[in-house]
């Protein structure tokens, strides 16, 4: 769990927000409500692109701001601004309050936070100068072009993120966690005679740059995009019709989170729009498919140590030897269902307000 003295410091330390005013203000927006959170949130990030033998673009940004919510049985209020200030909160929770009028907003929503954490706080964007990342990606386009005549063209980006949060509930709960996100991905384009393939490969997680600028990092994904671009030039088309597709590890499992996987979350069932809607329990694939959502391993991009909600993230276990065994929830789906969270309340930002999705399934 992330010490709330870092996050204290970049909301409160600076700026216009008091931390006690701040508490007021939230328990009067949600004191009538059943359920709900102020979500505070400070990112930065940056991404450089290098395409064609030179820079092709070089972007950083700085976003803050707060969401505010209130829910009473089904219904959501949600209020959000950029304007960190006790002010704005003041008028946000105005707005929200409303939801819970004439409740009392008594439920059981249990404690928030996490002893575990599963990645560093590390900025990655301050471990190396605008100049380094450059040179990184020049090396990189000299060094595919240098492996094989063939090459024309080297594409190779570097991004990162650097994302503070602190969730605040009623009663003076909080909860802080800082989330580094990084990816690093390279293509490479070959010719010969009239045909042209391309081969990639990307890596990245929740670390800092530090292993993208290692030599041995960085020229192995070089080497297996040009690998994969070569045998691309010798492919045949594919006979038309049915056939068996063995899948490997990775990311082919994009392919099952996409077929399957929004069908297993918990809103979707709720509302009866899923297809998996009333089968828990019934076999919905063939013995030994066994299918897990999980958001604790470590430094994988799909892991936080809480959700977006305070929630520890779990191992959540959706379909097991081909039985229904569950789906993914967050507090507001898994209350309305008579269930527990599981740690997958998720908001692209604070300007969003959560909803149950997939972590690293």
């Amino acid at each position: 769990m992330t010490d709330l003295r870092t996050t204290d410091n970049l909301f409160f330390a600076k700026g216009d927000l008091d931390r006690d005013r701040l508490e007021t203000q939230v328990n009067d927006a949600l004191g009538t409500a059943e359920d709900g959170e102020l979500f505070l949130e400070y990112r930065q990030s940056e991404s450089l692109v290098w395409d064609d033998g030179r820079l092709r673009s070089a972007n950083f940004d700085t976003a803050q701001g707060f969401g505010l919510r209130a829910v009473a049985d089904e219904a959501t209020a949600f209020s959000h601004s950029n304007e960190l200030s006790n002010d704005a909160v003041g008028r946000a929770a105005e707005t929200v309050k409303a939801v819970g009028s004439g409740r009392s907003g008594k439920v059981d929503l249990g404690s928030i936070g996490t002893n575990i954490s599963l990645y560093s706080d590390v900025n990655p964007l301050g471990e190396a100068t605008f100049e380094a990342k450059v040179d990184l990606l020049a090396q990189i386009d000299a060094y595919a072009r240098s492996r094989d005549p063939r090459v024309v063209q080297v594409s190779a980006s570097i991004s990162g993120n650097w994302q503070a949060v602190q969730i605040w509930r009623s009663g003076g709960q909080r909860i802080g966690d800082i989330r580094p996100l990084v990816r690093f991905n390279v293509s490479v384009v070959v010719k010969q005679g009239d045909r042209m393939e391309t081969g990639s490969h990307g890596e990245g997680g929740r670390i800092g740059y530090d292993g993208f600028f290692d030599e041995k990092t960085w020229k192995k994904a070089v080497d297996e995009s040009l690998r994969q671009a070569v045998v691309n030039l010798d492919s045949v088309a594919a006979p038309a019709g049915e056939m068996t597709v063995v899948l490997g590890p990775g990311w082919p499992g994009i392919l099952l989170h996409e077929a399957i996987g929004h069908g297993l979350e918990g809103d979707f069932n709720r509302k009866g729009t899923s297809a998996f809607a009333g089968l828990l329990g019934q076999r919905i694939a063939s013995p030994g498919v066994t299918v897990v959502d999980d958001g604790t391993i470590h430094d994988r991009r799909g892991s936080l140590s809480i959700d977006d909600e305070g929630t520890p993230t779990q191992q959540t276990v959706l379909i097991e030897d081909g039985i229904l065994k569950g789906f993914m929830q967050d507090r507001l789906n898994a209350r309305l269902t008579g269930v527990k969270s599981t740690g997958n309340g998720r908001r692209q930002s604070y300007a969003h307000a959560p909803m149950p999705r997939m972590t690293n399934t």
